[in-house]
Order: structure tokens, then sequence, then C-alpha cells
């Protein structure tokens, strides 16, 4: 376990109960950090922060200057500054391409591409010197997944601001890095996590042999968040082999299901 004792850690997109920044922050937490938890909607915030004995910062909208300096704000002012940042915000759109209106490819920039840019101005403005900027970012950025155009490009994007970044301020010290999952089972992809068959369809491509947890990525975040870590720009690709493969296609998913009703028992 990589200590993080003395760190204040930002953890954003933390609102939803159990999503995969939820599992990050207790990560965090479990190994000594001091946790600013955010996110647009109250909901389980305050009492994530609860639990952990941090600081909730509640409608804060990854897209708005003002409420991104308020949170960066609100760590100084309780903490003292910011030593780990990290973005777990997204929007899993999946939409055929041609069906792709305008107004979802703004939205989805806005969330995933410019708001990160915007996050990561806040947190650099209050990092510490020998701080660590973490994206969550996504297996799709590299690897094909039908329907999934605008997602898969403002996630790539942003990846590449974060090489930016890494080389822009190392020499402060501050390591900036992505953590890329693959299919996740997560409250955003709970609807297709209930289904065995999906799941089945999708470990089969992960040469480990499972789909990912939220507590994989949780565990290589704490260690890109570690001083241990010697690794600046870079993508990790945390998804059990899967960028080695490929996703599976939409047809071979829809005919996996199939075959699953087709054999269950009829009651």
């Amino acid at each position: 376990m990589a200590s993080l004792e003395g760190k204040v850690a930002v953890v954003i997109g933390a609102a939803g109960k159990d999503n995969m920044a939820q599992s990050i922050a207790r990560r965090l937490a479990a190994d000594g950090a001091r946790l600013v938890v955010a996110g647009r909607d109250p909901g389980s915030l305050q009492q994530l922060a609860d639990e952990l004995g941090g600081l909730a910062v509640a409608r804060c909208d990854l897209t708005s200057e003002d409420d991104l300096a308020r949170l960066a704000q609100a760590a100084v002012d309780r903490f003292g500054g910011i030593d780990i940042a990290v973005n777990a915000t997204g929007w899993g759109l999946l939409k055929p391409f041609l069906d792709t209106t305008k107004e979802e490819i703004e939205k989805l920039a806005a969330l995933q591409f410019t708001g990160a840019i915007l996050f990561y101005q806040a947190m650099l403005r209050a990092m510490r010197d020998g701080g660590s900027l973490i994206q969550i970012s996504s297996a799709t950025a590299t690897i094909m997944l039908e329907d999934h155009a605008a997602y898969m490009g403002t996630k790539a994007g942003a990846d590449h601001v974060v090489r930016c970044i890494a080389n822009e301020f190392g020499h402060r010290g501050i390591r900036a890095n992505s953590v890329a999952p693959g299919f996740t089972v997560t409250p955003m992809t709970a609807r297709a996590g209930r289904n065995p068959a999906i799941i089945e369809t999708f470990a089969k491509e992960y040469p480990l042999g499972r789909v990912g947890t939220s507590e994989d990525i949780a565990e290589a975040v704490a260690w890109l968040a570690s001083d241990a870590c010697f690794m600046t720009g870079q993508t990790l690709q945390v998804n059990g082999g899967l960028t080695l493969r490929r996703n599976p296609r939409n047809a071979e998913i829809v005919a996996a299901v199939q075959a699953a009703r087709a054999a269950a028992p009829r009651t």
C-alpha cells in the first residue's frame, strides 16, 4: 500500500452513489489522503465526505470556471493546498454516428474535453510542487467500440492534453497521467452490467478473463497519486489486456443476449 499521508486529494465526479469516483476517493482516503469530493448533485456527496472525514463541494459543474475556482479555493482553505487531482467525470453516450446530434456532441465535448482542461487549469493554479493529476480515460480512446465516436474522440483529446501538462509542468515535479479502463460495472453501465450475457461477451476479449471493477481503477489511481510513481505523460491501460484485442461488435452482443434468452427456462 502506497502512503498518501499528508496529501490532499480532489476527486471530481463523486456525486453518484458508489460510482467509480467514490471508489477512488475511498481508496485514496484508505492510504491516508485528505479528501475533497465534488460533483453537481449533492445526493450522496456529503455522505461520502462524512464517511471519509473530508470536504464536500456540491453543485460543482466541471464546465464552470467559477465553480472550479471555488473548488480549488475550498481545498486550499480547508487543507492548505492540493497534491492530487482526479477527474472522474463522464457521460457514456452510445449512439450511431449519423444519429448523434450537434447538441449531444457539444454537451459531450464541454464535459469530457473543455471541462477537463478547465479542471486541470484550476487545480494546477493551487497545486503544490510534486503533485499528481489523473484523468480517467477509456480503452476506447485507443480501440474501437461501435456507436461511441463522440465519447471516444473527447476522451482521446483529453489524454493528449494530459501529455502536454506532463511536459509543461514536469519541472515542478508534477506528474500527469491517464488511466484507461475497459468495460467496468458502474452506475453508468448498470443496465448492461446486470445482463450476464453482455458481461460474458465482453469478458471473452480480456486476456485476464474478466471485466474490470472500480476497485481495479482505484488501485491504479492510488499508485499514480503516490510519490512511488516515476511516470508522467502516459496512459495506463488498466483493462485486463483488452487493448491487446478488441471490444465485441454490437451484433455479437445482441446475438449473445438473444441466445441467453432462448436458453432460459420458461415459466
